[in-house]
């Protein structure tokens, strides 16, 4: 039993929120790691901060966790499909660097950017081409039990003998069969049938490559989940984690090969749980569209990495949101408030789990007794993490907390929150500032001074008017002067 209010997730298996009793003493949970083969954008690292609130909340629940991220390294073609070339092969061949150059160097980044969104690291980070020979194993006995056939260009699954194909994505077999892909395979018995193994074309001679029964090649994208979370997290586990766009294809696929492989007409994985789309100018970001923002952008422009954590937490992970300039500046903005109010509450106690943070409250404070009670609702109602944030904010302004309840109040939504509160300096985040960081005073300045300006040079006063601009400059304000009149940003 867990300490507080039961805790509930959205299952995408049947499109509902359940109750989360875990099945064993330690919870499995798979989260589909990156194909390292380009940095991660920032729609890419919303999964892991997710998925990260996720591990926060079993915590919370004192549920104890072992979580596989893995790292695709090959097998992963362009496109998603089952032919053609390898991400990873192709970014070797555009970088002039080898494939283990390339991988390398792009794990590291991904490493990178979850270590300043402040992702707690995963048990275990397991490499595709690590398993390669298991995944032949895997795809074998597959083929053993009838549910293969072989194609010149690989080995693949019949979706026709997997009953319940599709059901994730709440398609039916027929239809999934119809519209699952565009790629045009010859010899493929059903359009949703898909490669376990890619075998190298006539004359072509892969980068990567193994030996198979089926001839020399690579494995299919979606073998190696299947293959690393059965061997790192047994054979049945309770959560597996990822994009919403995996729910439609990559996902329906692991299912299908995984129930076949073990053949027990027990569902493979107990909760699906997925992560809406980040937008930018209300479209899917995705590198196929081209240049997209990455963390390092942001950070470079002036934004700490907990502003962005923090414009992701102020959504729920189940809808979209759209990634706009002024929403980032809110969340700068606020990140900058909430690091100033918490330095004077400093040193923070810990209080990672609900019966810790209860201990720690003092027992005459109903008001911090309350708060915490918010919390815990929140993250149990499927990680509500904008009630949590709210009522973070509130408790921070309410006059009748203690300050010992307020402190383990403040600790608490961190832990839930994950972001970093307990040592975050005001000078850290206050390298870009917009107009929401100001002051009232700050502001009727600001713009007393344009006024003045805007006279001066109504008055061909140039000299003047270049003086205040100098003045305003000097306050880290940039003014533009535009035909409806002057406009202003901090810099």
């Amino acid at each position: 039993m867990t300490s507080g209010q039961q805790l509930r997730l959205y299952n995408s298996l049947g499109r509902r929120i359940m109750d989360f009793v875990p099945s064993a003493d330690v919870v499995g949970m798979y989260s589909c790691g990156p194909t390292v083969y380009h940095f991660a954008h920032l729609g890419n690292m919303r999964a892991y901060v997710f998925a990260d609130t996720l591990r926060r909340a079993l915590r919370w629940k004192a549920i104890p966790v072992r979580q596989v991220v893995n790292i695709t390294d090959v097998g992963h073609a362009v496109a998603d499909s089952d032919t053609g070339e390898d991400k990873i092969e192709m970014a070797a061949a555009r970088e002039e660097r080898s494939v283990e150059e390339i991988a390398a160097f792009y794990t590291k980044a991904f490493f990178d950017d979850t270590t300043a969104l402040n992702v707690l690291p995963a048990d275990v980070y397991p490499r595709a081409t690590e398993y390669v020979p298991d995944m032949i194993e895997f795809a074998a006995r597959l083929e053993e039990l009838g549910y293969t056939y072989l194609l010149p260009s690989g080995l693949y699954f019949d979706t026709s003998k997997s009953p319940g194909y599709g059901t994730l994505a709440l398609l039916d077999l027929e239809g999934q069969r119809e519209g699952a892909r565009v790629e045009q395979i010859e010899g493929r018995i059903n359009k949703s049938d898909f490669a376990l193994w890619r075998t190298e074309e006539p004359g072509v001679r892969r980068v990567m490559r193994w030996k198979s029964p089926w001839g020399w090649g690579a494995p299919g994208w979606h073998l190696e989940c299947s293959v690393m979370s059965m061997a790192l997290l047994g054979q049945h586990f309770d959560i597996h984690t990822g994009g919403v766009d995996h729910r439609e294809l990559h996902h329906v696929n692991e299912i299908a090969q995984s129930e076949a492989y073990l053949g027990d007409g027990q569902p493979w994985v107990r909760f699906w749980v997925h992560n809406e789309f980040l937008l930018m100018n209300n479209a899917k970001i995705a590198k196929s569209s081209g240049p997209v923002p990455r963390l390092a952008d942001l950070v470079e422009a002036g934004y700490h990495p907990m502003a962005y954590r923090l414009f992701l937490l102020g959504g729920h992970y189940r809808s979209q949101l759209d990634f706009t300039t002024n929403a980032v500046d809110a969340a700068q903005a606020t990140l900058r408030r909430l690091a100033g109010r918490v330095e004077a509450l400093r040193p923070l106690p810990v209080a990672e789990t609900y019966d810790a943070a209860r201990a720690l409250l003092p027992p005459e404070d109903k008001v911090a007794a309350a708060y915490l009670e918010h919390l815990d609702a929140a993250i149990a109602a499927d990680m509500a993490t904008p009630k949590i944030l709210a009522a973070l904010q509130e408790s921070l302004r309410d006059t009748d907390i203690s300050a010992e309840g307020l402190r383990v109040v403040v600790a608490a939504a961190d832990a839930l929150l994950g972001l970093g509160l307990a040592g975050l300096e005001v000078r850290e985040v206050d390298r870009r500032r917009s107009a929401a960081d100001l002051d009232p005073a700050e502001v009727e300045l600001i713009e007393r001074k344009i006024a003045d300006r805007t006279q001066a040079r109504m008055d061909r006063n140039w000299g003047r008017a270049d003086e205040i601009r100098a003045e305003l400059e000097a306050l880290g304000v940039q003014v533009t002067d535009t035909p409806a009149g002057p406009t202003w940003e901090l810099t």
